[in-house]
């Protein structure tokens, strides 16, 4: 495994190099007639040329070959993976999945990219504006393959199982309660140990960056110190023509042969780099005095629109803390609101609904549809002590917010088998308690 660095800050430079070949950043030129070791100079944008310096993403890389020795692509199967918004009847109601079904891999073998299905989204990956959330199962490692993403980028959150991350600027071992982001462009593989799960996010047309802090100021929510990129590492590898490539390009697969690993960087440099975070490391802002906060305070990554202060989509998430309101009620409030909101769970139990939000399931809310605690936990709660208490002790649950109305895909509503019929009865027992005699 190799040696993991920290990342000094969102858009800073970062340099490295495999200690097998120490020199082989070039010096003083990023292009060089001849590059140390014979290798080629080959740049990854993830902006314009000429975006202003504060947004602008490139980094260069130093490979034995270049990534453009491949044979044409041609389209391959798709699997559940899909942009098709209109497959499916609109979908208003609350939405709740059980636990995504991981098939055995005596049944059924499945890497990561062939378990990947599609469960809502909403946008056109060709305009480059809109998201899709997506679930993968899978059960085998990644064989002599890699995939990119040419229409967003993606982050991707383990839920069961470990994933080691092998990309071209080196490994990432992203491990349940970590999250990783692999940005528009950069080729993985993912191996895995066992029958493993989880959720993942693709943004179309922005990058994920870390919130403002506005009146918070300097310090809180995660700190660009915790980010994690990986220490550069090549493999001079010969394949025999059997390598594939697999592109996602306008929400279509595609692949690829090669006869070489395009995990054959043996120096970058640059401010685009895949990277990942421990949620533990987040920072909690929360209320002191009375009111229930909004669940902006818990936002670790953004994905801003050209909008002020409106997301293409919010990383946000639930983590242990103490809840110390006075006269409040303190699970979240319920609500309609003019975003969508997917909620999953890594583990532990969720608050507002102990018993029927399942880690490796999930729910949605979508746009100006109501939802809110069930009846158990409004009852338990309007009766409880005020008094300082420990939330969410052991539970890691977190939010895909989207000021996207969102669709579901046939397979979240029909095909996975995971959609709970029943789910709008955990508010069925709410009663009334008005008594207009007794204030």
């Amino acid at each position: 495994m190799a040696e993991l660095k920290y990342m000094p800050g969102f858009g800073n430079e970062c340099v490295s190099e495999d200690p097998r070949c120490p020199g082989a950043l070039p010096e003083g030129q990023n292009n060089p007639q001849v590059c140390p070791y014979g290798l080629y100079a080959e740049q990854l944008s993830g902006s314009a040329f000429t975006c202003p310096r504060s947004t602008n993403k490139r980094s260069w890389l130093y490979r034995i070959l270049p990534s453009v020795c491949h044979k044409p692509f041609k389209p391959m199967d798709q699997g559940h993976l899909t942009h098709n918004w209109d497959e499916a009847e609109a979908e208003p109601n609350q939405l709740r999945w059980k636990p995504f079904e991981i098939p055995r891999a005596s049944e059924k073998k499945l890497d990561f990219v062939s378990g990947l299905h599609t469960l809502c989204g909403a946008g056109e990956p060709k305009s480059r504006n809109g998201i899709a959330i997506h679930i993968f199962t899978c059960n085998t490692s990644m064989i002599n393959r890699c995939f990119y993403n040419s229409d967003g980028d993606f982050l991707i959150v383990p839920q069961q199982g470990k994933l080691l991350i092998t990309t071209e600027f080196g490994k990432l071992l992203v491990e349940p309660n970590e999250i990783c982001v692999i940005q528009q462009g950069m080729r993985f593989s993912v191996e895995v140990f066992g029958e493993t799960r989880g959720y993942m996010l693709e943004v179309y047309g922005a990058h994920f960056e870390l919130p403002d802090l506005g009146p918070i100021g300097a310090n809180g929510l995660a700190n660009p110190r915790d980010f994690l990129v990986p220490v550069a590492w090549y493999e001079d590898r010969q394949v025999a023509g059997d390598y594939t490539v697999i592109s996602k390009y306008q929400g279509k697969l595609f692949s690829a042969q090669q006869d070489f690993s395009p995990f054959n960087v043996v120096a970058w440099h640059g401010n685009y780099t895949p990277y990942k975070y421990n949620l533990d490391n987040f920072m909690v802002i929360n209320s002191v005095a009375f009111d229930h906060a909004d669940p902006s305070i818990f936002t670790v990554l953004t994905a801003k629109s050209t909008r002020p202060g409106v997301a293409l989509a919010d990383f946000v998430i639930f983590p242990p803390r103490w809840g110390v309101a006075n006269n409040t009620f303190r699970p979240p409030y319920y609500h309609r609101n003019c975003m969508s909101e997917f909620m999953g769970l890594i583990k532990g139990r969720y608050e507002a609904k102990e018993e029927g939000f399942q880690p490796g399931g999930g729910s949605l809310h979508s746009m100006m549809t109501p939802h809110g605690p069930d009846a158990e936990c409004f009852e338990k709660a309007s009766k409880a002590r005020l008094e300082p208490e420990r939330v969410a002790e052991g539970t890691m649950a977190f939010m895909f917010e989207s000021s996207f109305s969102m669709a579901v895909t046939t397979w979240g509503l029909k095909t996975s088998n995971c959609l709970e019929k029943t789910y709008y009865k955990c508010w069925e027992q709410l009663k009334s308690h008005f008594n207009p005699s007794c204030k």
